[in-house]
């Protein structure tokens, strides 16, 4: 990743998120096989209250989809049912053509390729950012098994690799306690690419940070998408603007539009629920 650069202006920057946009584009699969994710009218309910009210929503393979609305609309209590954290009331959620996800526990759920980062980052402070990674790689899950194992050449790569891609390779040796709050998300999608998931679940990533570590966020979260299929969660517009080839709005528990952003930020009715709030 490459960081901010002070003498490039407004309409430089923008071209500069129109390419990587375009290049993760490029970086799907040229044959679809179906969606990725797809969520078929899902009705949740708390005490009476419709969490998710008959939503319907799709994710293609490789795709960064954005999710944006106001608070309330239903965005956490989607990725709670996608995660197993949550069961529906009502309806079906599939994960390629033949995994029905509402069949699965919680770990299977991890198991078949869906990661899931919170906004709040939850890495282990006093452990170096490479033991972190490794920590997280896909396998034996045993805390004192993982710390006394000798890692493999390959698993040596993996690790090497994802330090490279999340910006933290200078990094690798340093407490992650002392990471910036930045750099302590990064850590986390870091943990997350270890086991080599399809989908990623993003919540508000970029919640908290510098201008510099936004676009460096950015950066990372398109350089996935080709290699998985990423959905983020975000109230931040201009972040959202910058990153998203296609953004649901949801509203009350359904989609209430979607599209690129020029024609949700168009819609009269995300005007009025949302963006004009």
């Amino acid at each position: 990743m490459t960081g901010d650069n002070p003498a490039r202006g407004p309409s430089g920057r923008r071209d500069a998120w129109r390419e990587k946009r375009e290049a993760a584009i490029r970086r799907q699969p040229s044959v679809l096989r179906g969606d990725v994710l797809y969520l078929q009218h899902l009705t949740v309910s708390f005490d009476g209250f419709k969490a998710l009210d008959d939503l319907t929503l799709h994710v293609d393979p490789g795709e960064l989809l954005c999710v944006i609305g106001p608070n309330g609309a239903g965005k956490t209590t989607m990725m709670d049912v996608v995660t197993g954290k949550t069961r529906p009331d009502e309806g079906t959620v599939w994960f390629g053509n033949e995994i029905n996800l509402l069949a699965l526990s919680e770990p299977e759920i991890v198991q078949v390729g869906i990661g899931r980062k919170f906004q709040k980052p939850t890495v282990f402070d006093f452990l170096t950012v490479f033991e972190n990674l490794e920590l997280a790689l896909a396998g034996e899950k045993a805390f004192w098994h993982t710390v006394f194992a000798r890692l493999r050449p390959r698993q040596r790569e993996r690790i090497d690799e994802v330090l490279e891609t999340t910006g933290l390779a200078s990094q690798r040796d340093g407490q992650a306690g002392t990471l910036a709050h930045g750099q302590k998300q990064w850590l986390e999608i870091g943990m997350l690419l270890m086991q080599d998931p399809k989908l990623l679940l993003v919540d508000e990533p970029v919640a908290g940070m510098t201008p510099q570590e936004t676009e460096r966020t950015g950066e990372l979260l398109l350089s996935l998408a080709g290699q998985h299929s990423v959905v983020v969660v975000e109230h931040d517009m201009e972040f959202v603007r910058a990153i998203a080839n296609r953004v649901a709005v949801l509203h009350e528990g359904r989609v209430l539009a979607e599209g690129n952003m020029d024609a949700v930020q168009g819609d009269p009715r995300v005007i009025e629920v949302y963006l004009g709030a």
